[in-house]
């Protein structure tokens, strides 16, 4: 990320525990609280079941019940791990460029899209992600939150929970004009680069787009690339352009 990586902040410290560790703890103490509620849900499940079976005069009254409260209970288990899986790259246990690097590639390349990871401008900040295709060139970030920080928008200005967004924009933004000019210089073709923040972990509704990026979720981010085309390149110029950046923007290790 330009500008530092917030996955692990090495200042935010409680009781010697990081939040990450402290949010695992919890996590495992609040396992039979969990399996409580969760029966409680299957039982309600099995009880809406059986009246609904009477109701509609289903066959087999008692089986429709179970039915419905397994299913009731299998949900409940399915929406809870994906809850906590979705804190993987917070908590240090994925790295979140491998989870977009592996979905920009899985559903960009059938497009006529390239996808190079770890460029930077020398002497300037590195970015994830550097996606060229017949549609344009995007610049694709990474970043994690605590689950409970909200990233929204508020009027014209960015926001990480009460903090100012500015910053982290600042940074993504001129990274990308940085990488156009030196693309534009290098190949010959004007290009503009959009700056996009994948984001893993807080509490993002909705696309988001404040302060000259864009935010959005990791499975979201192929899909913004392919509906909203910003340039118009053949496949001669995007294998020019593609050659050209691998050879002239330094790959990070």
């Amino acid at each position: 990320m330009p500008g530092g990586s917030i996955y692990v902040t090495p200042d935010d410290q409680v009781h010697g525990l990081s939040p990450q560790v402290m949010y695992e703890q919890f996590w495992i103490q609040d396992a039979e609280h969990r399996r409580k509620m969760r029966g409680v849900k299957a039982a309600a499940g099995l009880v809406v079941g059986l009246l609904l079976a009477y109701r509609f005069d289903l066959p087999s009254p008692p089986l429709v019940a179970v039915v419905a409260g397994l299913l009731t209970g299998a949900a409940d288990l399915f929406w809870a791990w994906r809850s906590y899986d979705a804190t993987a790259v917070w908590r240090g246990k994925r790295r979140g460029e491998v989870v977009t690097g592996k979905l920009l590639r899985r559903r960009l390349r059938k497009h006529g899209y390239h996808v190079l990871d770890g460029r930077a401008v020398p002497g300037q900040a590195s970015i994830d992600h550097l996606v060229i295709g017949p549609g344009g060139i995007w610049v694709v970030d990474n970043e994690a939150w605590h689950p409970e920080t909200e990233i929204a928008r508020y009027g014209e200005r960015l926001f990480f929970g009460e903090k100012y967004g500015t910053k982290v924009a600042k940074a993504l933004v001129d990274v990308s004009e940085s990488l156009a000019g030196v693309l534009s210089k290098e190949s010959g073709i004007p290009v503009t680069i959009e700056p996009l923040l994948a984001v893993h972990g807080g509490e993002l509704r909705r696309t988001v787009t404040a302060e000259g990026i864009t935010l959005l979720k990791p499975r979201l981010v192929a899909r913004w690339i392919l509906r909203g085309p910003r340039a118009e390149f053949d496949e001669e110029q995007v294998e020019l352009l593609t050659r050209t950046a691998a050879r002239v923007l330094r790959r990070m290790s």
